[in-house]
């Protein structure tokens, strides 16, 4: 069992240090002269079944880490067999609060791949202990989960963070960052994000009244440690391998699987921050359990920085098309998605993206690293000769946190990037689930309309002996 006064020790000793300038923790610049840049990073990975594995395996493709620790709830199961094949040597976990106690001095960074609800608890406690940080999207379940890991990373500023949308080290985050330097993306004035393929949800009944039914738990797994800080549900297996998605108690939905994915490259370089309207425009299937069927949702962001208002509107779900304006041609796919374990659903008569409207012109884009193209084609024929030249990219996603780690790159997507899109996400959700508009003060961080909805921005209370997670 963890003992919380180690925990809370770590906490105070971590903050001391960095309070003092101690170099107990050392920053980018020491750490490359010190070790070295070519020095392999010591890590251990959480979550290492299904899209943990492929996590896995891309970080052993960098040839640059050391896999000190392998931690899953499901330690003994089928589906994470694989990873413990590649890394026998490695110390083998359930309860992440065992492996850092036990571990802890052993690895400096650690790549999480566990599902929505849980990527808060082990992100706080990896950076009260020192160490680096690659998550998967989305950041976090809750607003307020979200705000806590930025406020976190800046109390550990030695401590390297980094989301996993991959395609933020890819062709799109490059693309639109010199299209957007040269005025080639300017008055951006609204953005529509798709993502109409199945979803696991699409299969259960809508007029569900209550949460599905006790099953016994499979002797090799750890389910307490599942739950982490969410109230106590009972064990079924259409919460696992995947399932959570499903569920607002731990998962996140189409929007928070997908939106990182479509949505970041604009997000950052459009400046775009909190809205300040969210609101439900179509839903179909609500209920108070799992996510519906189709939804449609507005978001309203305010002029910032020279640049007009956007709106983003979001639409998901197989009868959920958004409007095609002339000229937009084929529905590309990005041939770099990772093959998920949901199945070989059949493909929607559009793919995931985006259609990015300015004054003067519409651009068209996939998601992931997929590069933005102009549309109809005979304006992106016009437009060929004044396209800046697109620097190519230095490292993967991957290769650019451990390079991070070693002092040689910032990472493209740390906790201060991501973090307020993770809460664009949440404030998304919470409209789903109440089925309602918020309206939202960026600078108290309020609901200002809907005093229940502004209650959910921090969720329900932690679980008994998870409290202090919530603590800076």
């Amino acid at each position: 069992m963890v003992k919380r006064r180690n925990f809370l020790k770590t906490m105070a000793l971590t903050s001391a240090s960095v309070a003092a300038g101690s170099h107990t923790l050392l920053n980018a610049r020491s750490y490359k002269q010190v070790i070295g840049a070519d020095k392999k990073v010591n890590i251990a990975h959480i979550g290492i079944g299904n899209r943990g594995l492929q996590i896995v395996q891309e970080f052993a493709a960098t040839g640059m880490v050391n896999v000190v620790a392998l931690c899953d709830v499901d330690m003994g199961a089928k589906h994470t067999q694989e990873a413990i094949g590649l890394y026998p040597r490695a110390k083998r976990f359930r309860d992440f609060r065992e492996m850092f106690d036990k571990a802890g001095k052993q690895f400096d960074a650690v790549v999480v791949a566990t599902p929505d609800h849980s990527h808060f608890p082990i992100c706080m406690m990896a950076m009260a202990y020192g160490k680096h940080v690659y998550v998967e999207k989305p950041m976090a379940r809750t607003f307020y989960e979200a705000e806590l890991m930025m406020q976190a990373a800046k109390k550990y500023p030695n401590v390297v963070t980094q989301v996993g949308n991959q395609g933020h080290s890819e062709a799109n985050y490059f693309q639109f960052k010199a299209w957007k330097e040269a005025g080639i993306i300017k008055d951006v004035t609204a953005i529509t994000a798709h993502m109409n393929n199945p979803r696991r949800w699409h299969n259960l009944d809508s007029n569900i009244y209550k949460l599905p039914e006790k099953q016994p738990i499979p002797t090799d797994m750890d389910w307490m440690t599942w739950l982490s800080a969410v109230p106590y549900h009972d064990y079924n297996e259409r919460y696992h391998q995947g399932e959570w998605r499903c569920w607002y108690d731990f998962g996140m939905g189409a929007l928070g699987d997908w939106g990182a994915h479509i949505l970041d490259t604009a997000h950052e370089f459009l400046e775009l921050g909190l809205p300040y309207e969210v609101t439900l425009v179509k839903e179909k299937g609500h209920n108070d359990y799992f996510f519906p069927y189709s939804s449609t949702i507005l978001f309203r962001f305010p002029q910032r920085a020279g640049m007009p208002p956007l709106d983003i509107t979001w639409y998901d779900g197989l009868d959920n098309l958004p409007p095609i304006p002339p000229g937009y041609g084929v529905s590309g796919l990005d041939p770099s998605i990772p093959v998920t374990n949901q199945g070989n659903a059949p493909k929607s008569a559009l793919n995931p993206g985006k259609i990015i409207y300015s004054k003067d012109l519409i651009f068209k884009g996939a998601s992931h690293g997929s590069t933005l193209t102009i549309i109809p084609e005979s304006k992106a024929k016009e437009m060929a000769g004044r396209l800046p030249q697109v620097p190519p990219s230095s490292s993967n996603h991957f290769k650019n946190f451990l390079l991070a780690c070693n002092g040689m790159e910032k990472t493209r997507s740390p906790f201060e990037i991501h973090g307020p899109l993770s809460q664009v996400f949440s404030l998304g959700v919470i409209a789903q689930r109440l089925n309602t508009q918020l309206f939202f003060d960026s600078r108290l961080k309020q609901i200002t309309n809907h005093a229940f909805a502004n209650a959910m921005l921090a969720g329900l209370p932690p679980s008994k002996g998870w409290e202090d997670f919530y603590k800076l």
